[in-house]
Order: structure tokens, then C-alpha cells, then sequence
């Protein structure tokens, strides 16, 4: 087994402090660390400012992991933690390897034996299914629909008749400024008696989260969700 530990470190979701959302030994285990992993090093010095890092950032060495990274790159990742020091992975908003890539680097840690530590921090999804009050005890997380119209619609009605088949909670997202257009195909596509949950900026001050069937949402006004992180919960 390598000598460090793979610390999973989730940042805030959006600008609130740092002291609001991650608890005290979140922040102290970050604080003792001087090597990470992030999708953009810019966001995480940020990050690391934020939480009062003793290092000056200069010293702080951050090696990058995002879409660009390939399979053959991961192993040069882990190479702080095969030389004995403690590694922080942290994701640009919530949760680390939950819809990032930095799940790619914690299966390579899995597959070595390295130690891997997830730390208590907000997650979009698991607080949108908290507070929607759909099926806790059966979901699924999809991340992203197809953007085109036709797809789209064609791949919400498949979640909608899983989702009625086996009492399934269907968990998605979308690009925040495709997030009316998602809402329209839902509530053109969707039957009337589908649960539809609605989470908007989740621990954020404009914090939204609302929940109704598609026939009680066709009567409303359309929630203001256009360019805010969203997050999308279906139950047929």
C-alpha cells in the first residue's frame, strides 16, 4: 500500500463561505496538505485561499485533472502519494468524483491499494433528493440528456416509464442555460400525474427547491432556473 492518502475534498457549491457548508475538520484536513489534484488549478488556489491555507499558494503544488486529461496521465497524478505525502482531490463545485472526473484517479487509487478518504461536504444532487421528498430508497443519477429536442424528449419519456416501473427516483441535469428549455420538454412530454422536483442554487442564498406534479406545474409560473445550477428530479 502507498504511503499517502487520497483525501476527497468537496468545495462549496457556489460563493457562500467556506465555514457555512464544510465542517471544521474538513478545513483542517485541507489546511495540512501541499498537494492536490483539481479540474482547474485557478478555481482551486481560490478555493484554497478561501479556507486559509498557511502555505503561501505558491507553494501549494496542484496538478490538474478535467475532460482533457487522458488515461495514460492518471498514474504521474498519484505520484505525490507513492512518495509518502497526503493528496487532495477536490472537484470546481461540490462533491469530488460524483459527476467529475476525478473518478477516473479514484479508481486508478482503488486498483493500487492507496488509502482513499471521502470528507462530509455538499453534494447538488444528494441534498435536491433530500429535500424533494420522492423515493430516497431507489434513484439513479443520469448527469447530462440529450441536448437535441427530439432526443431529448425521446430519453425523458424512457426515464418516465423506468421510473413508474420500478418506483424509481430519475436524478438529471442539464446546462444552466438549457435549463428552460429542459423544463419546457418536461412539462410537454411528462404525464400529468409524474412528480416533478425542481432544485435550484442548493445551498446558495437564492436557494429554490419545489416539488408538484407536471399537471399542478402546467398551472404555474415558470420558476426562474434559466442560467442557475439546476438540478432535475423525476418520479413517474
Amino acid at each position: 500500500m502507498a504511503g499517502g492518502t487520497l483525501y476527497l475534498i468537496p468545495v462549496p457549491l457556489g460563493d457562500n463561505a467556506t465555514d457555512e457548508v464544510l465542517p471544521a475538520a474538513v478545513l483542517e484536513r485541507t489546511r495540512r496538505l501541499a498537494h492536490f489534484v483539481a479540474e482547474h488549478a485557478k478555481s482551486a488556489r481560490a478555493f484554497l485561499k478561501a479556507v486559509g491555507h498557511p502555505l503561501p499558494l505558491q507553494q501549494i503544488a496542484i496538478d490538474e485533472l478535467n475532460e482533457h486529461t487522458r488515461d495514460s496521465q492518471l498514474a504521474a497524478l498519484l505520484a505525490p502519494l507513492r512518495a509518502g505525502h497526503d493528496l487532495g482531490l477536490v472537484s470546481e463545485a461540490g462533491c469530488p468524483a460524483v459527476a467529475d472526473p476525478g473518478a477516473n484517479l479514484v479508481a486508478l487509487a482503488q486498483r493500487e491499494g492507496i488509502r482513499v478518504v471521502p470528507l462530509v461536504g455538499p453534494s447538488s444532487i444528494l441534498l435536491a433528493l433530500m429535500a424533494s421528498g420522492l423515493s430516497g430508497q431507489n434513484f439513479a443519477f443520469y448527469g447530462y440528456l440529450p441536448a437535441k429536442e427530439d432526443e431529448r424528449r425521446k430519453r425523458l419519456k424512457e426515464l418516465e416509464a423506468e421510473s413508474r416501473k420500478a418506483a424509481r427516483t430519475q436524478i438529471f441535469i442539464e446546462t444552466p442555460y438549457r435549463n428552460r428549455q429542459m423544463l419546457e420538454t418536461l412539462l410537454a412530454t411528462c404525464a400529468e400525474q409524474t412528480r416533478l422536483c425542481i432544485a435550484t442554487d442548493v445551498t446558495l442564498p437564492g436557494e429554490r427547491i419545489a416539488a408538484h406534479t407536471i399537471a399542478e406545474w402546467r398551472k404555474k409560473e415558470a420558476p426562474e432556473i434559466d442560467r442557475r445550477p439546476t438540478v432535475f428530479l423525476l418520479l413517474g
